[in-house]
């Protein structure tokens, strides 16, 4: 299955009814295994779960912790880009070459890298003093 299949199927299941703006997003790990993940809304807004972050966790879950590309879909006029929170956990579990697609439900997509997303970001590298 194609990450943007996968993307586009579990962005059905998102859990948005305050927004109604559902995403998806389909990550492929270093071991071949797909993992996706929905947005969770909570009437409390910071509770909510971005979709990259529930598929992070799915990944994690699995027992895998890096990932070699990921895709992000929405239903919005231009392929919507991860929050800042996301672009740092992307950076976290994978390199900085990695892939990512961003679509929209009508055929957009845009092509660019963890790194591009999050120029210098902050990794393990920065606590080495610790």
């Amino acid at each position: 299955m194609t990450l943007l299949k996968a993307a586009t199927e579990v962005r059905e299941n998102a859990y948005a009814p305050y927004s109604r703006f559902k995403v998806g997003a389909a990550i492929r790990g270093k071991s071949g295994g797909l993992y996706r993940g929905c947005n969770v809304e909570n009437v409390a807004y910071p509770e909510g779960t971005c979709a990259e972050a529930g598929a992070i966790a799915a990944m994690i879950a699995a027992g895998e912790t890096e990932f070699i590309e990921i895709c992000v879909i929405a239903d919005s006029p231009s392929p919507v880009p991860p929050c800042g929170g996301c672009r740092q956990k992307l950076a976290e579990f994978a390199r900085a070459d990695v892939p990512v697609t961003l679509a929209t439900t009508d055929g957009k997509q845009v092509q660019t890298t963890v790194g591009e997303l999050l120029p210098g970001r902050f990794d393990a590298s920065h606590m080495g003093r610790a």
